[in-house]
């Protein structure tokens, strides 16, 4: 239990790495292409908050070892549930806030099921 609790707080701590240090990039970027206002509305912040969380989170479990295919569902995991919502956010039913909120709450969640459908491969050493 411990190997997984561990696996789960250094996936935490990649994501966190991939917002501080990716989000600033891409503010660069489109200053630098003369379009700083194409990341003012939240729903485009939100999920390219998530689509940097999932890149340096791939990133590190790659490092660490996983298969391509564990990566592949840890990420489905952390962006599906944004993705879902959007679905809600265009008829209306949720607020912007709404979608990154739930969306930030249910990428847990999405990480936690990836990793508890392959318990065996998070409580193991998994280096090749």
């Amino acid at each position: 239990m411990f190997r997984f609790a561990l696996h789960y707080l250094e996936m935490v701590v990649a994501m966190v790495v991939g917002m501080v240090a990716l989000g600033p990039l891409e503010r660069l970027l489109a200053q630098a292409l003369g379009r700083p206002d194409a990341l003012d509305g939240t729903t485009v912040s939100a999920l390219l908050m998530a689509a940097n969380m999932t890149v340096t989170m791939s990133l590190w479990m790659r490092i660490r070892g996983h298969r391509w295919r564990l990566i592949a569902e840890m990420s489905a995991g952390m962006d599906v549930p944004f993705l879902l919502l959007l679905v809600p956010l265009w008829i209306g039913a949720i607020s912007e806030m709404t979608h990154m909120m739930a969306g930030h709450v249910l990428m847990f969640v999405g990480m936690a099921a990836a990793m508890l459908f392959r318990r065996h491969e998070y409580t193991h050493h998994h280096r090749h």
